[in-house]
């Protein structure tokens, strides 16, 4: 009689457990569900969202070091040399140099902040940069340059025609960190075939270029 009410009551427990299970698998499938959804609206709200933009001179600054070609349109882009977000940038700037030969100068100012050694901004971005035909790289110490020209954000890119007026000013990555068709490599290359655009300036995605409370602008130990 013992040994009946024990396989019972055994039985009765491992019903409870499935039904326990059972209950508790759905609930848990819709929890992982709903952190992936939350991850995957991070991740796209961060590759979505625009870095910081200040106003540009529309004139050529007189007291910049950068040198400015007047016989040919004048690109500059201002880099952080640890933002993983610019190499899309610097990919999209060789696309458009390749399509461009001949039609525009292009420099590409590496961020280093005040007090860092020198060569800590020579990292795989600048040689990168290095690498495309047509492009001089240099500097930007203190982030001078980029202060007198308004940029905040790595990626940042204007445009100056011959006489030193501002035709674009903005980014050339459709989103945070991808390559391929956006507006902003769209206009700059019309303007120099076409010699116009329907658009002057886009957004720029990247992260921030100057200061050394930035997240990618710390000292490294």
């Amino acid at each position: 009689m013992a040994a009946l009410s024990t396989s019972r009551d055994e039985f009765e427990t491992k019903g409870r457990q499935q039904k326990t299970i059972q209950l508790g698998l759905p609930i848990l499938t819709v929890m992982w569900c709903v952190i992936i959804g939350i991850g995957l609206t991070w991740i796209w709200e961060h590759e979505a969202t625009p870095g910081e933009v200040t106003q540009s001179p529309t004139q050529w600054p007189t007291d910049s070091r950068v040198e400015r070609n007047s016989n040919h349109l004048t690109l500059i882009v201002f880099a952080h040399p640890r933002c993983p977000c610019t190499r899309a940038s610097l990919n999209e700037l060789a696309l458009i140099m390749s399509r461009c030969s001949g039609r525009i100068v292009t420099r590409v100012l590496f961020y280093r902040p005040a007090g860092f050694v020198a060569e800590w901004e020579q990292t795989d971005l600048w040689d990168s940069a290095q690498s495309i035909p047509g492009v001089n790289v240099a500097i930007d110490e203190s982030g001078s340059e980029a202060k007198r020209f308004g940029a905040t954000t790595s990626g940042y890119s204007l445009l100056y025609d011959r006489s030193g007026q501002l035709v674009f000013h903005g980014g050339i990555t459709g989103s945070r960190g991808h390559c391929g068709d956006n507006p902003g490599r769209a206009a700059i290359e019309s303007l120099a075939l076409n010699g116009e655009s329907d658009r002057n300036h886009t957004f720029v995605f990247g992260c921030p270029l100057l200061g050394r409370d930035k997240a990618c602008c710390r000292k490294p130990r």
